[in-house]
């Protein structure tokens, strides 16, 4: 039991500083596969009518 300790507070240190990092970096939101802006293609393929002008109802 007391080799299991010194390895598993090694673990836990070192997923602690994998999120620290993750989060200082903001690594997540990189791959983030939907896009911010609408372009014409995107709007289709939400089903927006990039024809019609969004006043319009």
């Amino acid at each position: 039991m007391s080799d299991f300790a010194p390895v598993l507070f090694s673990l836990l240190v070192i997923l602690i500083l994998v999120f620290l990092i993750s989060r200082r970096f903001n690594i997540s939101s990189r791959y983030e596969r939907a896009p911010k802006i609408h372009t014409p293609w995107s709007a289709l393929d939400k089903g927006i009518d990039p024809t019609k002008d969004g006043d319009e109802k």
